[in-house]
């Protein structure tokens, strides 16, 4: 038995490649990172090599490749997550699509076509963490609790004087539910404004 080192290099690339962008996801701290990135494209690799080679006689390599097409959407809906009114983890989930699309090529050696795709794929992910860092809104929610006998709708026209866009709100007793959208950049300074001028107010909740 003879060992087939391109097929070994195809496994190692396409690893390699997966560990690219599920680093940038781990730096980010999200679902899925390097580890699960790195078998997805390592085992898209394997099946695309499977097909093309472990078959005798008539067969078609595409119908394995489809299914992994297919099959990783059941990962990706695994990372998708729904908490407090946003979806969370859809990038992640396109990471891994995509990360399985690396494999298929690196197993079928167009090692060229996966370079290309995995670079612009983090390329992509990093320019729109920068923007998004720099020039992107965060959404809040704010629970205020009023300590007196406060006007609780007084809260509006303090936000509406910082210029902050209120998506929005809810009175329940002496408490009062807001749903904020501030820059990315400088939400923390914004908070801590806005809590030096709500006098009579305290923050019972925030997330």
């Amino acid at each position: 038995m003879t060992i087939d080192w391109n097929l070994i290099l195809r496994l190692v690339i396409a690893g390699l490649m997966g560990a690219c962008i599920g680093l940038e996801r781990e730096f980010r701290a999200k679902e899925a990172g390097l580890r699960t990135h790195f078998i997805v494209a390592l085992g898209s690799a394997l099946f695309m090599i499977i097909s093309q080679y472990a078959f005798s006689g008539r067969f078609d390599a595409a119908r394995v490749a489809a299914q992994v097409v297919s099959g990783i959407g059941f990962i990706g809906a695994g990372v998708i997550i729904f908490q407090k009114n946003a979806v969370r983890g859809v990038t992640t989930a396109a990471g891994l699509w995509v990360a399985a699309a690396i494999g298929l090529a690196c197993g079928a050696g167009m090692y060229d076509v996966a370079g290309a795709a995995a670079l612009m794929t983090v390329i992509c992910l990093e320019l729109m963490h920068f923007f998004h860092l720099h020039y992107g809104e965060k959404v809040v929610d704010l629970t205020l609790k009023s300590q007196g006998n406060q006007d609780l709708l007084a809260v509006l026209d303090v936000l509406k004087a910082e210029k902050i866009n209120v998506e929005t709100y809810s009175v329940f007793g002496s408490k009062v539910h807001l749903t904020v959208r501030l820059q990315q950049r400088n939400y923390v300074d914004m908070l801590r404004r806005l809590v030096e001028q709500l006098e009579g107010f305290t923050i019972e909740d925030m997330n």
